[in-house]
């Protein structure tokens, strides 16, 4: 058992919810955070990220990541960081499950034809929208509208990349509602939240390269760091086969990762001397995160996969196809509000950003294999070369 931590968020002492109706009805010994991982779960914006782009838009493969199967990744690294951090593990949970909630379809091809078709009206960021899903849109209470989350839950998806300078239209609107001290770090928890996404995407997007055939063992030994560990491996297993070599690699890898924000973290809570969450918040810097050896390693990882992977030109065809799709619909529905379910026609607004912004909402919340079909029912066609694995 690992000890619970000082600079642990502390459930019994959370800040509250936005709409405090709270306790009216018990429903189980479950903690504030462990409600707000149910919440989650339980949620249809969750549920999605079963049929949204992790790397590969659409993939027709079942072995493929999306984006469900990576967030249950990022929540399995971030469990174990928590907990040897003696931190609040129902929380870190929590915030990995849901920090890709705010992404549209075709990943970032989504979200950068959504940002083109807002521009005028304050554009469209995934991470203030997944705060605008979970508070404001995902609404199954009749009590108020959103999963009604905690305070420390809302702040460490606000803040999980480090304090906001400035904030994106959507997430200025809660935060005017619900203020997250947006100008602080955030906990622990969120930190742990944020590499472990970072762990989980640098590796497993490698495994997913290398079934797909964009990545090859030649390309990875052009990483130091990866082929001394690829020849140390073959020096272990001797005569096994490649396939379960590559995965040993890929597992060692995230097992280095881990290791190194543990013992780095440990060193920057001792230096800092944080004794208790606020002083986590009051730092000045993140007290999560990769020693300088590790964080060059993993830039160097970061501009590999772009160069071999993300920036491949058949990946480069697909998203843009992809952002055409996403173009195409906003557009249809911005001529043609009639064109929308009735639910969304009886709720857009009259006048501008509201109305464009809704309709993004709309389109957001699609997933990829719904977004196709909406494509065909507003164009009569069906998109062809979405799909390259």
């Amino acid at each position: 058992m690992f000890e619970r931590s000082p600079v642990a968020s502390d459930p019994t002492r959370s800040r509250g919810r936005e709409f405090g109706l709270e306790g009216s009805i018990a429903r189980g010994p479950r903690s504030d955070f462990q409600r707000d991982r149910d919440r989650i779960i339980h949620s249809i914006a969750f549920r999605r990220l079963r049929h949204k782009t992790q790397v590969f838009v659409a993939p027709d493969g079942d072995h493929y990541r999306v984006r469900l199967t990576h967030s249950l990744e990022v929540a399995q690294i971030g469990r174990v960081i928590a907990r040897v951090l003696g931190l609040d593990e129902d929380l870190t949970e929590a915030l990995c499950l849901a920090h890709d909630i705010g992404h549209p379809p075709f990943g970032h091809a989504g979200e950068d034809a959504l940002q083109e078709a807002l521009a005028p009206h304050g554009g469209f960021d995934h991470n203030a929208n997944t705060l605008r899903v979970l508070m404001r849109l995902e609404s199954p209470y009749v009590e108020h509208d959103g999963l009604n989350l905690t305070w420390e839950m809302l702040e460490g998806l606000a803040k999980h990349n480090g304090p906001v300078r400035q904030a994106p239209w959507a997430l200025a609107e809660l935060d005017a509602c619900f203020p997250l001290d947006l100008a602080s770090h955030a906990s622990l928890e969120a930190q742990v939240a944020a590499i472990s996404d970072d762990i989980a995407y640098d590796n497993h997007d490698i495994d997913d390269g290398l079934r797909a055939g964009f990545l090859t063992l030649d390309h990875l030994l052009e990483l130091p760091s990866l082929a001394e560990q690829w020849y140390a491996i073959e020096r272990r297993f001797p005569g096994a086969p490649r396939e379960r070599l590559l995965r040993e690699l890929v597992r060692g890898q995230i097992g280095r990762m881990v290791n190194d924000v543990l013992a780095e973290t440990r060193d920057r809570l001792a230096d800092s001397g944080a004794a208790t969450v606020e002083d986590v918040r009051a730092a000045g810097r993140a007290l999560c995160g990769f020693s300088d050896a590790m964080r060059a390693e993993e830039r160097a990882l970061k501009k590999f996969m772009y160069a071999r992977l993300y920036l491949h030109p058949e990946q480069v065809a697909a998203a843009e196809r992809a952002r055409e799709v996403i173009a195409t619909l906003f557009a249809a529905y911005a001529a043609d509000p009639g064109l929308l379910p009735e639910a969304w026609r009886t709720r857009l607004p009259d006048e501008e950003p509201g109305r464009s912004r809704t309709i993004a909402d709309y389109i957001a919340g699609m997933t990829d294999r719904f977004a196709i079909e909406s494509y065909g029912q507003v164009t009569g066609t069906v998109p062809e070369g979405l799909r390259n694995v």
